[in-house]
């Protein structure tokens, strides 16, 4: 008789880790000031330069 082997369950699909500066999004907001004084105008959002806009942690 031929002995059966035993099968492997598949290995488990890991999520990368979101990212810690803009928590998964991919944007993070800034603010925009304006004039000679430098008052506050509002906010502007942009792609976060930690994770280049992708939202997940970098494994360095």
């Amino acid at each position: 008789m031929a002995a059966k082997k035993a099968r492997k369950a598949p290995a488990p699909v890991l999520e990368p880790a979101a990212c810690p500066t803009c928590k998964g999004t991919g944007e993070v907001s800034r603010t925009v000031h304006v004039g000679r004084k430098r008052r506050p105008a509002g906010q502007q959002t942009g792609i976060c330069l930690a994770c280049l806009g992708s939202g997940e942690a970098t494994t360095d």
